[in-house]
């Protein structure tokens, strides 16, 4: 699990390897990742928009942005949560992702709440000693 807090704030991300819809033998494999968000603040904010950067284990980069998350731009009281669930597919059996989400506090000012690196692994990667 990864967690980090941004301006009371809290991000907390639990991935996990989908093996009944990955096929490994035509280098297709994917993760669910649930994401909590938890407002630990007095103020009353709503998440606007997400951004991703999603990196596979051959370096390769993909950006993700757009608004709200899973169709929704949560309103988030002081004290209340937000779950949600979605998922990645990439064609090796690991990579890293990380982002940030927009939120706008009650005077319709906007700031940025990061979202902690997380590892996506398959038990397809070979482990490798540095």
């Amino acid at each position: 699990m990864y967690s980090e807090t941004t301006e009371d704030i809290r991000i907390t991300v639990e991935p996990s390897y989908l093996e009944k819809q990955s096929d490994p033998d035509e280098n297709h494999y994917v993760w669910a990742y649930q994401i909590r968000i938890e407002n630990l603040g007095g103020r009353r904010v709503q998440l606007r928009n997400r951004f991703w950067s999603i990196t596979d284990a051959m370096g390769r980069t993909q950006v993700v942005q757009g608004p709200g998350v899973v169709g929704e731009q949560p309103l988030l009281d002081p004290g209340a949560s937000f779950q949600y669930t979605s998922g990645c597919p990439l064609s090796t059996p690991s990579g890293i992702m990380v982002g940030h989400y927009e939120m706008e506090g009650p005077s319709g000012e906007m700031f940025e709440v990061r979202i902690p690196a997380f590892s996506l692994d398959s038990p397809f990667q070979p482990n490798r000693l540095n």
